[in-house]
């Protein structure tokens, strides 16, 4: 077994460990045998080796699936990937774009992904196992918790969410899971997204903030803090207004949805936005193969661990991404995957 990995480690240069693209430079002829069995070991262990002068580096290549262009998905994805991969040289975490949460899912679980980012809500019916058998897939951490809300242009004349009533909404990209969160909101006030509003599907998620400045939608729904789509119409000349449940709106979601939260946007989130808004919502998630080795995945969580400060320097919303929060998200902790939970006891976070 080791002989044949020698074999196509040199003659190939790129090798598959599991569904770990690994790569490996061709050894210089004068390199020693020691050198080799290293860079062998390593490839066993499911990581890749790659040469610099006459030392092997080894190389773990992880892909991470993201979502379309233009949405909040790939901004914390290109950042969690650079930040991961200046923490430790031997990751090379390699986002992709997808169509989203709901692509990501079966992607993952047909082994053609590692990692993926996937929303509140389609993680908690793929858990649950509501409209489809309960997944197998677990959880690498929580990424950030998204309290839903629509913005409006600023001299926009609706200011609660039954004032959009009738009106051409932007409800998030295709495939996303931001049209299944507003789907449980609007249900729990009594409300039917495809019936009571003009739905508007994306397809790509940067097409909604346009939409809105132009006209031919009257709202765009989005959530958490730096939402990119919430960010531009902020910041146009047209200036935004945020439309959220009120406080007897959010009791009334709970009591029907209660694995929605209540969450808050804090004040200075976003241009102009003086004030904290309340809403509800849920935390997103990376989620990783069922498959994915338990030594790879506790490699990550502690890589991620230790590069917690230097994620939330690159990115506000980062901030909530911790190990500690990861514990809290989690529907069970059980779900949680067992190398990562591997780490978190030795940490002290689970016990």
């Amino acid at each position: 077994m080791l002989s044949q990995i020698f074999r196509l480690a040199y003659k190939r240069r790129r090798v598959m460990i599991g569904h770990l693209n690994v790569q490996v430079r061709a050894p210089e002829p004068k390199m020693k045998f020691a050198h080799i069995v290293c860079a062998g070991v390593w490839l066993l262990a499911g990581s890749a080796a790659a040469q610099q002068g006459d030392k092997a580096i080894q190389k773990t290549t992880i892909s991470l699936g993201t979502a379309t262009p233009g949405g909040g998905f790939p901004l914390y994805g290109n950042a969690f990937a650079e930040v991961m991969n200046t923490a430790d040289p031997t990751l090379e975490i390699a986002p992709r774009n997808t169509k989203g949460s709901n692509e990501n899912i079966p992607l993952l679980e047909s082994g053609q992904l590692d990692i993926a980012l996937v929303a509140g809500e389609p993680a908690y019916q793929a858990f649950m196992g509501i409209g489809r058998p309960a997944t197998k897939l677990k959880i690498l951490t929580a990424i950030y918790s998204s309290p839903g809300m629509f913005v409006v242009r600023a001299d926009s004349p609706y200011k609660t969410i039954r004032d959009l009533v009738g009106q051409p909404i932007a409800f998030g990209a295709k495939g996303s899971g931001l049209p299944i969160m507003s789907r449980y909101v609007l249900d729990g006030l009594g409300l039917k997204q495809d019936e009571d509003f003009k739905s508007i599907y994306l397809d790509h998620a940067g097409d909604g903030p346009a939409m809105v400045l132009d006209g031919r939608a009257a709202a765009l729904w989005g959530a958490g803090i730096g939402w990119p789509g919430f960010a531009a119409i902020a910041a146009s000349p047209a200036g935004a207004r945020f439309i959220a449940p009120e406080a007897d709106e959010i009791a009334e979601i709970r009591t029907k949805h209660s694995f929605l939260k209540p969450l808050t946007i804090p004040a200075g989130s976003y241009p102009n936005q003086n004030a904290p808004i309340s809403s509800v919502g849920s935390w997103s998630f990376v989620l990783v193969r069922d498959s994915l080795p338990d030594d790879v995945a506790y490699h990550l969580a502690r890589t991620l661990h230790g590069a917690e400060a230097t994620l939330c320097q690159k990115l506000a919303q980062a901030c909530e991404t911790t190990a500690a929060n990861t514990v809290t998200a989690a529907p069970n902790v059980e779900l949680i995957h067992p190398g990562v939970l591997k780490y978190f006891r030795e940490i002290g976070v689970v016990k």
